[in-house]
Formats: C-alpha cells, structure tokens, sequence
C-alpha cells in the first residue's frame, strides 16, 4: 500500500551506530517512521541510494548489514560507473520507501539529473512512495540550502530537486559555520522582491504505532501514535540525536 499522498521524510538523522565500526549500523527509528508513512507493509521494500558518496560499496554494505534479520526487503540503486538495474523508474516505483544517503549534494544533483533520476523520483514521489534521506539525502528534496559540497568553507546550493518548495538547513545546530550562513542567505532572500515564497505545503509528522511490531526490528517505546505540528517556514532540520551519517 503505497502512502496516503506525496510524502517526503527529509530529516538530518538515519542509521544509529552499533559501535563495532564506522559502518557497523543499526536502523534508526526513522525508518520505522518511514514504513508507518507507506502504509505499514508486511514486508516493505526500502532502496537505498548512495549516489552522494560515489556509491561507496562500503557503505552499501553497512546498509545491508543494518537490515539483516529485519522483515525490510533492502535493496540499493549505483550510478557507478553504470547503474545497477536494468529500468530505474520501474525498480524505484516498486518501492515502499527510497532512501538517500549523506554526502555531497551537488554531485547528487548532477549525477542524478544525467541520468533522468530527478524526474522519475518526481515520478515515484506523486506515486505514493516515500522520499527520505539524510543530510544530502534530505537537502535534495528542497530548493536549497548550506553544503559543504565545494569544501570545507559552506557555500549555498540552489538546483535542488523544489519538490518541498522551501530551503533546508540540514546540521543546523551542530555546525558552526551552518546557522549564520543559513540565517544571512535567509536575510538576504527575504530583501529580494523576486525570491520564491517559502511557505510549504501543510504537513505532519505521525509517530509510528506502538502496538504494530517494528519492521526494522527495533524495539519501540511504549507510546501511542501522536501527530506533531508542523514546522514554520525556514525552520531548518536540527540534527540532535546525531547519526552514523553525515556530510550534506
């Protein structure tokens, strides 16, 4: 059952760390949001893209390893040096959820654009698959916002994919150099009669039900599903609680 209408679950949290490595990865409870958010599927289809980090093989690894044992059936998506699937639009609307890894988001933008991904994830996203990702993997479904893409000084990235119509300051508040940037590019966007309006869609964020097992294995809290309000326009994506992720 794909999601109720487009949802895109654009956070700066994802894989918990096990602690037995730098990829030795547990699923976060995000992802048990996330299948919530595809309707809750016995055995939900999550894809993993990792075009951020150049498809690091490494890290793909982790995200099996983070699975195993789990009822999600993971699979991922390369674009190096040749994508991994025969159709990427058919493998991607097979979808329950696609999630997108950190790193750099400009090179994302480029690679996916070659090779038409930005329109079948339009494509996949009005279809009832959820959208979500991490630092890069959540900056990308926005206009823009602060990257470390171009190195370590952060310049602004504006060719995001605008299917949230608004920015997005992804490690807000763990990164010294993100919350001025972000606050003067906010500054001077607001003193430019041109600039594109930044409010977005009404949306809420639904926590998953306590009494459904974890499809991702995890051991839930004891409390009930709530609906939290939604954010005001500008309010970037904090990043407390950390993640074994990073880079946007």
């Amino acid at each position: 059952m794909p999601a109720t209408s487009p949802t895109i679950l654009a956070t700066s949290i994802g894989f918990d760390s096990r602690g037995r490595g730098p990829y030795d990865w547990a699923p976060g409870p995000v992802f048990d949001l996330a299948v919530e958010l595809a309707g809750a599927p016995e055995r939900p289809r999550l894809c993993h893209l990792g075009t951020a980090t150049g498809d690091d093989p490494v890290r793909i690894a982790g995200v099996y390893g983070a699975f195993a044992g789990s009822r999600v059936q993971v699979s991922h998506l390369s674009l190096f040096p040749m994508p991994t699937v025969p159709d990427l639009r058919a493998h991607l609307l097979a979808q329950d959820v696609v999630w997108v890894g950190g790193g750099s988001v400009a090179n994302l933008l480029a690679v996916w654009r070659v090779h038409g991904l930005d329109e079948v994830l339009a494509e996949c996203w009005r279809a009832g698959v959820v959208l979500g990702g991490v630092s890069a993997g959540s900056l990308c479904w926005h206009v823009g916002g602060t990257t470390d893409s171009y190195g370590p000084d952060l310049r602004p990235v504006t060719d995001g994919l605008g299917l949230i119509p608004t920015s997005n300051g992804v490690h807000h508040d763990s990164e010294a150099q993100r919350r001025p940037l972000y606050h003067r590019l906010v500054a001077d966007a607001r003193s430019r009669p041109a600039t594109p309006p930044t409010t977005a869609q009404a949306s809420s964020t639904v926590a998953p039900n306590s009494s459904r097992p974890s499809p991702t294995g995890r051991a839930r809290a004891p409390t009930g599903s709530s609906a939290a309000p939604t954010a005001p326009p500008w309010r970037p994506a904090s990043s407390r609680g950390g993640s074994a992720e990073h880079r946007a």
